[in-house]
């Protein structure tokens, strides 16, 4: 049962409980609700994919408190710096280069090394995030594909029984998401949203280029191939061929395994960190092999990033 908390100390203490204890919260930002979770949990980040329905694991926001908490996972650049004076906080979303040590869950920033972060100007949102004492990853709280949400009943209507509150705050000022800049060393548009185009131009003093897609916002994660390690992936494996490291699930034992219960929220919170241990072990010219994981739920999501990192490379 998703449990609809007050706009008050209590509610606050109680949102920020749960959101340590690696469950999901929706709270309201300017823009839209956000499905919050610890960015650093790997399980919490799993499930907000889970409930979403998200059929692949795209980037997701990062929300912080203030510019120092966003110098702690990222590096801010000249350009990044001007924007983030000018409309933080603010619907402003920078994509920005992932600092060595960040602590930041891989499935934050689809294994890439960048992270996309923003600071709401919501004060729910920012008496939250002060209690919490933690990043918070973000996407808006609704089923994948439907209407985003910009009331706490929007949120119950598709995600009740998913999560495990809702913080209300009533409607959302804004109702349109953040816009998403690339920032240096040349801004580039990723999505358009609540800090127009022309604005953005204003601060910085010179036209915005536009590129890139809304749905992932680090161009990289479009390649096909973007996600393979240095060794060669076979998929669909029952069992190891010579000189391969075997990642199992389920009933499929191996080397490694995503999971041996064959939980799909464990096998998407262990995906990146296989990969790279798989990888690893596998060594130079090497070869790893999966096994199969059903084309279901979180499945959808893992498969995709298995396909990605098997594709032929270039």
């Amino acid at each position: 049962m998703t449990r609809t908390l007050a706009p008050d100390d209590a509610g606050i203490a109680e949102a920020a409980r749960l959101l340590a204890a690696g469950e999901l919260v929706a709270f309201p930002t300017e823009t839209v609700y956000g499905l919050g979770g610890d960015a650093r949990d790997d399980r919490a980040v799993a499930r907000i994919y889970e409930a979403k329905g998200r059929p692949s694991f795209n980037p997701l926001i990062v929300h912080l408190p203030d510019l120092a908490a966003v110098e702690r996972i990222a590096e801010v650049g000249p350009k990044a710096r001007i924007l983030a004076q000018a409309f933080w906080p603010g619907p402003l979303t920078l994509v920005l280069p992932l600092r060595a040590g960040a602590g930041i869950s891989p499935l934050v920033t689809a294994g890439l090394d960048t992270v996309a972060v923003r600071i709401p100007a919501h004060p729910l949102a920012q008496r939250l995030l002060q209690a919490f004492g933690g990043p918070l990853a973000a996407p808006s709280a609704n089923p994948s594909g439907r209407v985003s949400p910009t009331r706490a009943g929007h949120v119950l209507e598709g995600l009740s029984g998913r999560i495990a509150a809702v913080l209300d705050g009533g409607a959302c000022a804004v109702g349109l998401e953040s816009t998403i800049v690339l920032a240096d060393p040349d801004p580039v548009l990723l999505r358009p949203g609540g800090v127009p185009v022309e604005v953005l131009e204003a601060a910085l003093g010179a036209p915005l280029a536009t590129g890139g897609d809304a749905g992932k916002p680090t161009s990289p994660g479009q390649l096909a191939s973007h996600y393979a390690p240095e060794a060669a992936i076979r998929l669909e494996a029952l069992e190891a061929r010579s000189g391969e490291v075997l990642v199992g699930f389920g009933p499929v034992r191996g080397r490694l395994s995503l999971s041996e219960s064959g939980d799909l929220v464990e096998a998407a919170a262990r995906l990146f960190q296989m990969l790279r241990e798989a990888d690893r072990l596998a060594g130079p010219g090497g070869r790893i092999a999966f096994a199969p994981v059903p084309d279901t739920g979180l499945g959808r999501a893992i498969n995709d990033r298995l396909r990605r990192a098997a594709a032929p490379r270039g």
